[in-house]
């Protein structure tokens, strides 16, 4: 199995950082069954974080091809409605400017991808018109932005809608993550990576299965 996590320009550390050791841990623990590249649409190539904060090298090109899973962090700038260039809006929507949204859709389309995201990765997809009726989830301060974007926007840690698994803030990525070795490797894998991290998941993943909360019919 292939998990490629995307690099683009601004894109927030902790959002790359956290699901890659997760994730190549879970393919260390399980023989080898899984594998992590950090990528980008450009291809290989050193890609800035946002706010200076460091640079990591892309060792190919997102392929839709060959990954089994894709990961699509946030940004890090400035968290304002001012329009500045270094604002978090800002960052996510020069992504689009890219080859980035061509590619993504091509890892939507194929049916045997699973796409994740953390944080604002979910903006990414939807301001890209690709998840659109979804259920998602990101940073809560951008869960109005998600559901004005078309997308069924959910105030969850972890969401699960299918072929699409979505984190909140930053540092979801380390349950989104975790979650995602249990559903694909199996409980004992990520139970290995847990203990071997020291870090326990919190809340519970959200997915449209099960008995509706009569919450849900009551009026606002």
């Amino acid at each position: 199995m292939l998990a490629q996590i995307v690099l683009f320009d601004g894109f927030d550390p902790l959002d790359v950082i956290a699901p890659y050791e997760v994730l190549t841990a879970g393919g260390m623990v399980a023989g080898g069954a899984l594998t992590v590249e950090l990528v980008s649409a450009e291809g290989a190539r050193e890609v800035p974080s946002g706010m200076g904060l460091l640079s990591l090298r892309a060792v190919g090109v997102l392929d839709p091809e060959r990954a089994d899973l894709v990961l699509v962090p946030g940004a890090a700038g400035r968290i304002s409605d001012d329009g500045g260039e270094d604002t978090v809006p800002a960052i996510l929507g020069r992504s689009l400017n890219t080859p980035l949204p061509g590619l993504l859709k091509a890892s939507v389309e194929r049916p045997e991808l699973v796409m994740s995201t953390v944080c604002g990765g979910s903006m990414v997809l939807a301001m890209a018109g690709l998840i659109a009726d979804r259920r998602a989830t990101t940073h809560h301060m951008g869960l109005d932005a998600l559901a004005g974007a078309g997308v069924h926007a959910v105030e969850a840690r972890v969401v699960d809608d299918g072929d699409l698994v979505t984190g909140a803030g930053v540092t979801s990525g380390l349950d989104l993550a975790l979650y995602l070795l249990e559903r694909e490797l199996g409980p004992r894998i990520a139970h290995e990576v847990e203990r071997l991290f020291s870090h326990e998941r919190r809340g519970t993943v959200w997915s449209a299965r099960g008995t509706i909360p009569v919450s849900e019919g009551l009026p606002a």
